[in-house]
């Protein structure tokens, strides 16, 4: 292969902003990313975990992290072997036709994922309900976005956001409710903030029960009680009623049902609204008028007047056992206002996965259907059968996630098909989920990275592509269909998800239809691609006018775009006109239900879960990158200050957090934006970071451990943002913790290693650190000491043993008291430098070693003062604080130390701040944290 320098532009991985990437490759390396100043999405922006993409892609990941070759256990619990991939195919096939055979189709499920590509999906989803003829094929959207497409099929009557991102910039009120878009889409947020500076009378309104950093750059933030969103919108259309700020032609004219929903918000008063939600009486009565498009309440104009309102939702409407019902009311207040289908209005739900959208293009969720069909219509069905060239396609609706894995644990699903995601991580409830894998009789993990919590339930592995490597199309939030393109070849043997899924059908239907054609004739996904195109003709997102070619030729394009249209459409339902039998809208009537888990005397906190700024879902990618870990290097569950103090807690001190389903172990940590008698911890923290055992010796499976796995009836989406929780002190004295930066080419196998003995004690954490370099952190808590050989296996992987990496090596050793040390030195132009060290027993010194090893400050004068017991240094030792930039690793410490010197309006401070240490230069992630240490810290 030629070792020339190329380009080639692409599509980013992560979120469902569908941000453009040019990827720079030299042979088959991967040397580095930068965004596509040419994408409508971001022009060039990346964020912090785009911008590292080509980290995720070093020789040293792929070699020891990625899935490189089909594997097979013998037995379950067994090391995986290689085989080829004719014996692997040979064998699923076997097992699945066996199956079906025996047990009929429904005995058979697959569990796919938003991060897979639009011909990947379309393949999967014809192959079980086409080939197999099962509906059970569902995927990690449902976890995430199924709440917003009932929603809109509801109401609007189809799966289509009506809003686009040029929509920012042409709004006055931005309604951001169930979402830190900050964290969750910052490149987006991006946007917000060029929209703001364009237009300073943009307002917005942040809806949230934290304080956010999104909810800190609102003009209004409304901090709700959990689960308390359909009530605040039924309040607010309450308001809206009352005082004549809706819009009664526009209702007239396009939409049925409001009789209803208005003798529903009847009793909604401020007063109401206000006990139920938690939300001041007068915050929610400026919220109404904003929404309504005046400046003041009670200030009335005519409804050509009212300026238009954008609202921006995502994962707190959507995992909700109300998940439908929260999406719907809150597009019920577009509807009534007459805030839809114009520059700056409409309800826009952004998706949480980089083609979620694609999925549900496809039908790929067990209840849809191609080209967004009902399949629960007849006339939907026997369409796709004629398209697939099936006799009919089953009527019976398949499992969705949680039945599917509920499914599988009775008994009734007995081989399953894991494809790029990770349900040992993101699936409620983990002690029913593994229970489901360990039972099932065969189970396939179709799958990129070998490290996932997954991969250990698989019979069979199969190895996938991934970013970098595939080709096809995905869709963004604002239905954009962009390319993704190979800059280099797959590794070792892996394939692309949409060729190991049509090599299955193809076998598989010598077995199930022998003698027909096949169904599966795709020599490339361009092919795939056509015959999914097809399927649109004449529906709500009919793509009939799209190709690969015109992708190629005049980038990407936005649906609908049927044949003979010029572009695609930004805006839906300019005309009033709506995909229903009678072109009109309709109103949602439905009543407030409180949360699924209502906290109570046993257990008396709410649990939030949410996102990470740095960090991706279950961090199968982001978690191989140290300097990922910076702004948050580790998990905790954060608290109100005063309810630590009421719980008798310093930061710090270890707790259990046990719902109804499970325990975890964490240190606790004080965030006064979270409200008294609630809680907070991130979504992605799994057992490959976050692990130990119970007392009765049971594994601790991550945070989704304690989530509950009911969901709404409609959307069928569990409740992963809430569940009751109790808090009790952990009494677990004896503590360890180590630190060590090591070769790249160790850190992987490092942390491999270490992950088994996580489960040797009762709480443990494994991360890795770090910023042009690379290191792994280990820590540990037990009840008692551990034996001295554990310690010592720990000090071995981090190269703290004698000998180890030809370092001079300090130890200290008191096994009486369960106590030891050791550090290991490097030379470093005449002075020596920490490498690492292991505090076992005592581990305060942790405060002064790890400054001294993470910012690689001298050691010389300290000698063997290094192995000093207690939380003083010996000398005095700076250090630079959490990390705020992880683009130039610049850490709180400097910015207090620069922001006394910064002048002028909070603007300029923060202009001088930026200049004087280029945070916030690059990608802009750490800007809102930015904004809002520049506003605590007075103005010299």
């Amino acid at each position: 292969m030629s070792t020339a320098l190329r380009e080639t532009r692409s599509t980013c991985p992560y979120c469902g902003v569908g941000c453009g990437v040019i990827i720079e490759s030299q042979g088959t390396q991967i040397t580095g990313v930068r965004g596509d100043p040419d994408h409508p999405a971001n022009f060039g922006r990346l964020c912090s975990k785009g911008s590292t993409l080509h980290l995720t892609a070093a020789p040293a990941v792929t070699q020891h992290a990625r899935l490189l070759f089909p594997m097979r256990r013998a037995t379950r619990g067994a090391e995986p072997r290689p085989v080829s991939w004719n014996e692997a195919m040979s064998e699923a096939t076997e097992r699945f036709a066996q199956v079906i055979a025996e047990h009929g189709p429904d005995a058979v499920g697959f569990y796919l994922s938003g991060q897979l590509l639009t011909e990947d999906y379309y393949v999967f989803n014809k192959l079980a309900k086409g080939l197999i003829g099962t509906n059970n094929v569902d995927t990690n959207s449902r976890l995430c976005m199924s709440s917003a497409v009932a929603g809109y099929k509801a109401t609007l009557g189809a799966d289509a956001p009506p809003a686009c991102y040029d929509d920012l910039a042409h709004a006055r009120t931005l309604f951001i409710t169930g979402s830190n878009t900050a964290y969750a889409h910052p490149i987006l947020f991006r946007r917000i903030e060029d929209a703001k500076r364009a237009n300073p009378a943009l307002r917005m309104i942040v809806v949230d029960p934290r304080r956010t950093d999104t909810a800190a750059a609102a003009d209004l933030h409304l901090q709700l009680l959990p689960g308390s969103d359909v009530a605040l919108y039924h309040g607010l259309l309450h308001l809206m009623l009352w005082d004549g700020l809706v819009d009664t032609a526009y209702i007239a004219a396009h939409t049925t049902g409001f009789d209803a929903l208005k003798a529903r918000v009847r009793e909604y008063t401020p007063r109401e609204t206000s006990r139920l939600t938690g939300v001041p009486e007068d915050r929610i009565v400026q919220a109404a008028a904003w929404f309504a498009g005046l400046d003041e309440p009670g200030a009335g104009a005519p409804v050509a007047a009212r300026t238009p309102t954008l609202s921006l939702y995502c994962q707190g409407l959507n995992q909700s056992a109300s998940g439908t019902a929260k999406n719907a009311a809150l597009i019920n207040l577009h509807l009534a206002t007459g805030q839809i289908g114009k520059p700056g209005a409409g309800p826009f739900s952004l998706t949480g996965q980089p083609n979620a959208m694609g999925g549900r293009e496809v039908g790929g969720l067990s209840n849809l259907l191609s080209a967004h069909r009902d399949l629960a219509n007849p006339g939907h069905r026997a369409e796709v059968a004629r398209l697939w060239g099936v006799d009919d396609v089953p009527a019976a609706p398949g499992k969705s996630a949680v039945d599917m894995f509920r499914a599988a644990a009775d008994g009734q699903i007995k081989a399953l098909w894991i494809a790029c995601t990770n349900p040992a991580q993101s699936m409620p409830d983990q002690a029913l989920v593994r229970e489901a894998m360990a039972r099932c009789e065969f189970v396939v993990v179709q799958e990129a990275f070998a490290t996932t919590a997954t991969t250990p339930y698989a019979d069979l592995l199969l190895p996938a592509t991934t970013w970098g490597e595939k080709e096809g199309t995905v869709t963004n939030s604002e239905r954009r269909i962009s390319r993704v393109r190979p800059a280099v070849p797959a590794p070792g043997q892996a394939r692309n998800d949409w060729h190991i899924a049509t090599e299955f059908a193809q076998r598989l239907e010598t077995r199930l239809r022998c003698g027909r054609p096949s169904l599966f004739d795709y020599p490339t996904p361009e092919s795939v691609w056509i015959e999914h195109r097809e399927s649109t003709r004449g529906r709500d997102l009919d793509i009939t006018g799209l190709s690969y070619a015109r992708l190629e030729a005049e980038g990407p394009q936005q649906w609908p775009l049927p044949e003979g249209a010029a572009t695609g459409r930004a805006r839906l339902y300019e005309d009033g006109v709506f995909p229903t039998a009678d072109g009109r809208a309709r109103f949602f009537d439905t009543p407030f239900e409180p949360v699924a888990e209502p906290r109570d005397v046993r257990y008396p906190f709410s649990l939030n879960t949410g996102r990470l700024r740095d960090q991706w879902h279950g961090m199968s990618r982001t978690g191989t990158l140290g300097r990922l870990f910076g702004q948050v290097p580790e998990p905790t569950v954060d608290l109100h200050p005063q309810e630590l103090q009421r719980l008798g807690l310093q930061p710090g001190d270890l707790v259990h957090v046990t719902s109804r389903r499970g325990s975890i172990v964490l240190p606790a940590a004080a965030d006064d934006g979270i409200a008294p008698a609630q809680a907070f911890i991130a979504m992605h923290w799994g057992e490959e970071f976050l692990s130990g055992r119970s007392a009765r010796g049971v594994p601790l499976a991550g945070v989704n451990a304690l989530t509950t796995p009911r969901y709404c009836p409609r959307s069928m989406q569990p409740e992963l943002k809430h569940c009751a929780v109790k808090l009790l002190k952990a009494e677990l004295p004896w503590r360890l913790v180590a630190m060590a930066w090591l070769p790249e080419d160790e850190l992987q196998p490092a942390r491999q290693a270490l992950q088994p003995l996580m489960r040797e004690f009762a709480h443990a954490v494994c991360v890795p650190f770090g910023h042009a370099r690379g290191g792994v952190l280990f820590r540990a808590a037990h009840d008692s000491a551990p034996p001295v050989s554990l310690v010592r296996k720990v000090e071995t992987l981090l190269g703290l043993a004698y000998g180890s990496h030809d370092a001079p090596v300090l130890h200290y050793e008191d096994p009486r008291r369960g106590q030891r040390r050791a550090m290991r030195m490097r030379q470093v132009d005449g002075d020596r430098r920490l490498e690492g060290f292991l505090l076992a027993g005592d581990t305060r010194a942790e405060a002064w070693l790890k400054p001294l090893l993470q910012d690689e400050l001298p050691t010389q004068a300290y000698g063997r003062q290094l192995l000093t017991p207690g939380a003083k240094p010996p000398l005095p030792t700076p250090a630079r604080g959490r990390q705020v930039c992880t683009c130039f690793n610049v850490g709180e410490a400097q910015i207090a130390e620069a922001l006394p010197r910064c002048h002028g309006s909070p603007d300029e401070r923060l202009v001088q701040l930026q200049g004087a240490l280029r945070c916030g230069t690059n990608c802009g992630s750490c800007i809102p944290e930015l904004k809002r240490l520049v506003a605590q810290t007075t103005a010299a």
